[in-house]
C-alpha cells in the first residue's frame, strides 16, 4: 500500500497532511494517503511559481476590475487556491463525516495584533467551503480570536506557535468557545480545532541562540528540542482531554514524524518529507509515548533558557508570546513571503507581461 497508507491504517488517529495547495502535490498526497492540507500566502507564492501558466489569465481578469488593488487580487488568489484544495479533499471530508479532509487556510498575518480583524476574516474564510480550517497566529490577540471564532463555528488552526504555554492557552480558549456554543445548543461534536507547534522553527531558533552566544552543547540536542516540546504538550493535552488536536509543522529531520507515530495528532508535511516517509522503509511502530532522552532534555534546560520558555507550561506569559525569538523570525518570514507574492503579481496590473 505504501508507508503513508500503512501508517494511516495502523494509526487512524495519526493524520498526515500535505503542506501545500499545489494541484500536483495534493493529487499525489491524496493518492498516497494524506487526509488534509494547508496553505498560507508563502505557500501560495510558491505554488504560483509552479502553476503560473494556469493562473495568468485569472490574475489579469482580477486586475481588470475597476479600482482593484494588488492586495485584493492577492487575497482572491489565496482564497481561490484554498477553495480548489478544499474541493480536492471534499471526498475525504465526507467519507470521514468531517473527522478529516480539511484545507487549512491562513488569515492575514499583518492583523496579528487585532483580534476583531482576525476573527472577522476567519469567519469569512470558514464559509468558503464546508471543509475549511482557518489559521491565525498565537499572539495575545490570537488567543481572543480563537475563542470568538470557535464560538462562531470556525474550525481553527493556531499557527506561529512554538511552546507548550501557547498550545495550552489555545486549547483553553477553544474550550471556552465550545462551551459557549454548547450553552446555546450549537453543534460542537464535529468541530476539529487544531493547534500547530512548529517543531523545526524551535530547533532553528535555538541553533541561532547557540551560535549567537557561543554555547557548547551536544548538537543532537538541537535536533530533538522541538520534538521534546511537542511531546510535553501532548502529555498535557491527553491528560486534560482538550478537544483541540496538536499538529506538527516545519520539518527539519525525520524525528518530527518518526518519533511521533501513534498519537492523536496531525502532521503537515511538505511533498519532500511526504516522499521521505513513503521511501523510508522504517518500521511502523508506536513512538509517541517514547520520551526524548532525559540527558538531552537536561542539557537543553541547563544551557538554553529559551528552550525552558518553550518547554515548560509556565515558561512564558501570554503577553510574552509575540516577543519570543521564533515568533519574531517566523512572522518576518511570513511578511516577506506575502511581499514576494505581491511582487510576483504586480506586473499583471498592466496586462500579461511580454517575456523575451
Amino acid at each position: 500500500m505504501g508507508m503513508i497508507r500503512d501508517i494511516r491504517t495502523k494509526f487512524p488517529e495519526t493524520h498526515m497532511w500535505c503542506d501545500s495547495c499545489a494541484e500536483k502535490d495534493l493529487k499525489w498526497g491524496i493518492e498516497h494517503g494524506i487526509v488534509g492540507a494547508t496553505t498560507n500566502p508563502v505557500i501560495v507564492g510558491s505554488v504560483l511559481k509552479q502553476e503560473l501558466s494556469m493562473w495568468e489569465s485569472r490574475i489579469c481578469e482580477l486586475f481588470a476590475k475597476p479600482e482593484v488593488t494588488e492586495d485584493e487580487v492577492a487575497w482572491e488568489l489565496i482564497k481561490e487556491m484554498g477553495i480548489r484544495g478544499a474541493g480536492m479533499l471534499q471526498p475525504l471530508f465526507e467519507e470521514s463525516n468531517g473527522r478529516y479532509g480539511r484545507l487549512s487556510i491562513q488569515t492575514n498575518i499583518k492583523n496579528y495584533k487585532n483580534a476583531g480583524k482576525m476573527t472577522a476574516q476567519a469567519v469569512e474564510f470558514s464559509k468558503l467551503a464546508p471543509n475549511m480550517q482557518v489559521k491565525m497566529p498565537v499572539s495575545p490577540a490570537g488567543i481572543k480570536a480563537f475563542e470568538e471564532a470557535t464560538y462562531q463555528g470556525v474550525n481553527i488552526n493556531a499557527t506561529v506557535s512554538f511552546s507548550v504555554a501557547q498550545a495550552v492557552k489555545v486549547a483553553e480558549a477553544v474550550e471556552r468557545g465550545l462551551e459557549r456554543r454548547r450553552k446555546e445548543g450549537l453543534e460542537t461534536e464535529h468541530m476539529t480545532p487544531v493547534c500547530t507547534i512548529m517543531i523545526g522553527r524551535i530547533d532553528d531558533w535555538l541553533k541561532k541562540v547557540v551560535k549567537r552566544d557561543n554555547i557548547a552543547i551536544d548538537p543532537e540536542c538541537l535536533e530533538w528540542a522541538g520534538v521534546a516540546v511537542f511531546k510535553h504538550a501532548y502529555e498535557i493535552f491527553e491528560e486534560r482531554g482538550y478537544q483541540t488536536r496538536l499538529l506538527t509543522a516545519a520539518y527539519r529531520n525525520h524525528y518530527a514524524w518518526s518519533a511521533l507515530m501513534g498519537g492523536r495528532i496531525s502532521m503537515t508535511l511538505t511533498r519532500y518529507y511526504l516522499e521521505q516517509v513513503e521511501l523510508s522503509g522504517f518500521e511502523i511502530k508506536e513512538s509517541m509515548s517514547a520520551p526524548v532522552s532525559p540527558e538531552l532534555v537536561a542539557q537543553l534546560k541547563d544551557k538554553l533558557p529559551d528552550f525552558v520558555r518553550a518547554y515548560e507550561e509556565d515558561g512564558m506569559k501570554e503577553e510574552e508570546f509575540e516577543h519570543y525569538g521564533a515568533f519574531i523570525t517566523c512572522l518576518e518570514g511570513f511578511f516577506k513571503g506575502y511581499d514576494d507574492l505581491l511582487q510576483m503579481i504586480r506586473p499583471y496590473q498592466f496586462g500579461k507581461p511580454i517575456r523575451e
